[in-house]
């Protein structure tokens, strides 16, 4: 077994009152920023509707996404420093009954931005895409070394991106991102738990 470094966090953790403060709050600006864009801009929101295909799509893009990452994380060093780092800092805090706001939250909110908002106002094509996959890389950005994180999100904001492109419906990227940040928040829960209990 490799032994990792811990890197020191760059900022300091938050408690878990303030950790949810800080997702609601995050989300709150978020939603002000999206409503501001199409008040003031010349297009409209990207279309989304509920129906049962799109929500399994969503869902099984989700699983997909957090296999991917599963993946990234085994085989890319860097990724899986950058991300046990991101992790601790977000979910350490946090009881199990918060992940459920850890999937809503952002899954609504920056799905509603990012893909709702700035992909019609980008244009809708490929540049739209990496624009606003860009911002929301850069959005987990949460130190200097913390770019393959950073990287990572990027990619998957193109999946979230181009999902939402091929079926015309918001609702994907959004169940997908839901479902991925509740998935992976528990396996890394659970991970923690366990190991907690293998030191006793």
């Amino acid at each position: 077994m490799i032994e990792q470094q811990k890197q020191k966090p760059e900022i300091p953790y938050l408690t878990r009152i303030q950790l949810l403060g800080a997702m609601g709050a995050t989300a709150i600006i978020l939603l002000i920023v999206a409503k501001l864009s199409l008040y003031l801009g010349n297009f409209s929101l990207f279309s989304w509707n509920l129906n049962q295909r799109e929500l399994l799509l969503g869902v099984g893009l989700g699983f997909a996404i957090t296999a991917l990452s599963g993946v990234a994380y085994r085989v890319w060093t860097a990724y899986r420093k950058s991300a046990d780092y991101y992790l601790e800092m977000v979910l350490k805090p946090l009881a199990l009954p918060d992940l459920i706001w850890l999937g809503l939250l952002p899954g609504l909110s920056e799905e509603l931005l990012f893909r709702g908002v700035m992909l019609p106002a980008l244009g809708l094509d490929h540049l739209a895409v990496i624009v606003s996959s860009l911002c929301f890389g850069i959005l987990h950005f949460s130190g200097s070394q913390q770019w393959p994180y950073v990287i990572w999100a990027t990619i998957v904001g193109m999946i979230f991106a181009y999902s939402a492109l091929l079926t015309g419906n918001l609702l994907v990227p959004i169940v997908a991102h839901i479902i991925t940040n509740w998935i992976s928040s528990y396996f890394w829960k659970m991970s923690q738990l366990r190991q907690l209990k293998n030191k006793f």
